[in-house]
């Protein structure tokens, strides 16, 4: 567990974050209120909104850095090209004075499709983009025939400018505010972190006894929360870093990106951890050998000593432990030279296999201008790609239902409130969400959020009554707050955003009249333009969460079919497999958070706890793939150093054994994805006596998986198949001779071999556990029926 210091500095570490976002935030609404307020007349008159001036303060430089600054200045720019350019336009073409309420919604709503249709537009640029639409068009209509058709929405476009510049100054004052340097801490407390996981996981595998073991594993796990977190952060920054590579290479022409390679440090640390979770026997028996274990001591010290160049920002070809301290202690491991004779001892094989892939990822030099070449500035896409997404199909709803929803909520806000009724629209467009979201929920805390802000801005311009120059100093301590907001699960950014903005909009405001008054027709107006999202979104996307994430459930089972399928050591590459696994996997995720907090209705409550156990296994298995794979190409680079008949003897009985592990899988997802695919049992039963179809030939045909048999029978089965793998293994070895020359190469063998021992094994464990949630979850939907998954996958085929 973490002790108090480590908690004591993670909490500081939060306070100083958000004081700091705070500051930067409050400094670009200060600049935009001393310019509005105290600039020069020609620059006041042609900043004329600057309301929309702080709603691009907050879209922009909420947690930003130097590098989102500047890459929001092009996202900005093109959002004027696709909001005001057009406006103009219209507005010169048609004449302010013929807006009526419809026709304007419709503008609004037309112009909304164009926005959002392209695929490869920043959703920063859609969101200014819709917010220029809305002021431009709506303040057309509300002034009619005062409003000049070009200096109307180039003054939309200059509030707009203003915003940017603002951000861009307040992320270099007083000193810049760089995405590199904060990509640099956290890859140093990266390193830290996953040094400190690996003392751990090295003790607790050199532990003698269970109870000691398990404390440091507990230790290590607490770690491996922050060690994400930091992992997040950079992720998060790698495209502001892009921004800023230009003055960044001027000054540091010899560093590199150090985030480049933090992911493959991870992967390793997991399964280190998964292996000691599964590993129930300490002291672990091979570390009985001195030898053994004197030398994974001496692996991780060296690890260490490779870790602490993240701290300085040293290219990793120029590390500073020689060659031959390297040799030495890669020679004390070869004395690892036979395979388990059983199970039980297959989890220390993947613990070792994972400590060497992770001294060889940071050994391991590469190249990073290839990358460098393929991530560089993104201006928008080429205009070939943005033409395309025109056309893209899977992009029209999402266009049509935005441009509804904010066509109307435009319309009835116009309806009730002539002079505000662009506050309707304006939550809508500044809030366009890239994916889909819980609609509900998300909707829920942007009200709420609204509200307290705006509450917030009342009460400050009661205390600055008597100053009302300076009650923007009021926003300060709001945004220390809606910093801690952003993080809590109850608000998230979409209530932290709302709240920053109606605590602006109401202490940044000019002429509109009493807040009181203001504050009320405001909140009015929100409620109005998020009743109509919700409205549209029910309407147009009226799918449930948990229907989606049983759907996706089935797609998930069905890639997991094709990853196992393509393990063989004489098979071609089977990272795309994984990939696609990969995706579905995290879809999956998204779905039963959002069904989660879903409101039931009228249906069947969610079975969150059976669906985060099936996700948890799939995961697993995703993991345990993951390594299989590296311990294949692990195998596969190391058979160059063997004679060809003893590794096709070697592919011949594993593979051989490897099918048998495959068949008993992959026969048993089919079946669980079969059944899975079916919306209830009832249906299922309707539809087979309908189509007057008799299954029992099917029952007759199909053999039934051996893992939905008995229990004892298929573990009897699991451990014939895996004392075949592990003797075929141990005689592929036998083949190679034990001197000098052949040590070093039987021991990786013998590490590559045990390693995807376990990960096989561990792979039908989890199928096994999937199959047992699918049971629940079925039984769980039909709670009058008796659940036979094999009888139900027959049904299936049947029809």
């Amino acid at each position: 567990m973490p002790t108090l210091p480590q908690q004591s500095s993670r909490a500081r570490a939060i306070w100083l974050s958000c004081l700091a976002s705070a500051f930067r935030t409050a400094l670009a609404c200060a600049i935009v209120a001393c310019t509005t307020l105290y600039g020069p007349a020609a620059l006041r008159r042609q900043v004329a909104f600057p309301a929309f001036s702080y709603v691009t303060v907050v879209l922009m430089a909420t947690n930003a850095t130097l590098g989102d600054a500047l890459r929001g200045c092009w996202h900005a720019l093109y959002a004027t090209v696709l909001g005001v350019c057009p406006a103009i336009l219209s507005l010169w073409a048609i004449g302010p004075a013929r807006f009526t309420k419809t026709t304007t919604a419709l503008a609004v709503a037309l112009s909304a499709f164009v926005v959002v249709l392209p695929e490869h537009t920043h959703l920063l640029s859609k969101r200014i983009a819709l917010g220029q639409v809305v002021i431009v068009y709506v303040l057309a209509f509300i002034n009619g025939v005062n409003t000049e058709a070009v200096m109307h929405p180039v003054h939309v476009a200059a509030s707009t400018a203003l915003g940017v510049v603002a951000c861009v100054l307040a992320l270099l004052l007083p000193c810049p505010c760089l995405a590199s340097s904060e990509v640099k801490q956290n890859s140093k407390l990266f390193a830290e972190n996953a040094s400190g996981r690996l003392k751990l996981f090295v003790k607790a595998f050199c532990a003698e006894d269970n109870t000691s073991a398990q404390a440091l594993i507990s230790q290590a796990k607490s770690l491996a929360v922050s060690g994400t977190k930091h992992l997040q952060s950079i992720e998060c920054k790698q495209e502001g870093m892009q921004w800023e590579r230009f003055p960044v290479k001027i000054l540091k022409p010899n560093c590199l990106n150090p985030g480049e390679r933090l992911p493959g440090l991870e992967i390793p640390l997991r399964g280190m951890e998964m292996a000691l979770s599964t590993s129930s026997l300490f002291p672990v028996r091979i570390m009985l050998d001195p030898e053994l274990k004197n030398g994974i001591i001496r692996l991780e010290e060296h690890i260490n000593q490779t870790l602490d160049q993240f701290k300085n920002c040293i290219p990793f070809n120029l590390a500073t432990v020689p060659e031959s301290n390297v040799e030495n202690v890669m020679n004390s491991l070869q004395s690892l030279q036979t395979i388990p004779p059983t199970q039980k001892d297959l989890p220390p094989f993947l613990f070792l296999f994972c400590l060497k892939l992770l001294q060889n990822n940071l050994s391991m030099t590469r190249s990073s201008s290839e990358s460098r070449k393929q991530n560089g500035c993104s201006f928008g896409g080429n205009w070939s790609n943005i033409v395309m997404s025109m056309i893209n199909r899977s992009r029209f709803m999402p266009a049509f239902r935005c441009s509804l929803s904010l066509g109307l909520a435009v319309l009835l806000g116009l309806i009730y409130s002539k002079e505000n009724g662009y506050w309707s629209g304006l939550p809508v467009a500044i809030s366009l969400a890239s994916a889909r979201e819980a609609t509900f929920k998300v909707l829920n805390v942007k009200f709420q959020g609204t509200v307290l802000g705006t509450v917030y801005g009342v009460l400050g311009c009661f205390v600055f009554k008597r100053f009302v120059k300076l009650r923007f100093i009021a926003l300060l301590p709001w945004f220390i707050f809606t910093g801690h907001l952003q993080r809590s699960r109850m608000y998230g950014q979409a209530g932290a955003v709302s709240s920053v903005i109606g605590a602006v909009l109401i202490l940044g405001r000019q002429n509109f009249g009493p807040p009181s008054d203001f504050a009320i027709a405001r909140i009015v107006e929100t409620f109005i333009g998020l009743s109509c999202s919700i409205i549209v979104d029910i309407l147009l996307q009226p799918a449930r969460a948990s229907n989606l994430a049983k759907v996706q459930l089935s797609k998930s089972l069905g890639a997991l079919h094709e990853s196992i399928g393509a393990i063989s050591l004489a098979g071609s590459s089977m990272e795309e497999s994984q990939e696609k696994l990969k995706v579905h996997v995290n879809e999956l995720r998204k779905f039963i958070a959002e069904a989660e907090i879903e409101p039931n209705f009228w249906f069947l409550p969610f079975h969150s706890s059976c669906y985060l156990k099936l996700f948890g296994s799939l995961s697993k298995m995703g993991d345990f793939l993951l390594y299989g794979t590296h311990a294949v190409g692990f195998l596969k680079q190391e058979s160059q150093k063997v004679a060809d008949s003893i590794w096709d003897d070697a592919v011949n009985k594993v593979d051989g054994d490897l099918e048998h592990f495959k068949k008993m899988m992959c026969s048993t997802i089919q079946c669980l994805e079969e059944v899975t695919s079916i919306k209830s049992l009832e249906a299922l039963e309707k539809e087979i006596q309908m189509n007057n179809i008799s299954y029992d030939l099917e029952l007759q045909k199909l053999p039934i998986p051996a893992m939905l048999r008995s229990s004892g029978s298929y573990e009897t089965e699991i451990e014939k198949m895996t004392t075949s793998y592990l003797r075929n293994s141990s005689e592929v070895l036998e083949q190679i001779n034990a001197d000098e020359g052949e040590e070093e190469v039987k021991s990786k063998l013998v590490l590559g071999l045990g390693a995807l021992a376990f990960c096989v094994t561990s792979l039908v464990r989890e199928t096994r556990e999937i199959e047992k949630g699918i049971k629940e979850l079925m039984q769980w939907e039909n709670p009058t029926c008796n659940v036979n998954l094999y009888e139900i996958s027959c049904k299936v085929h049947a029809l």
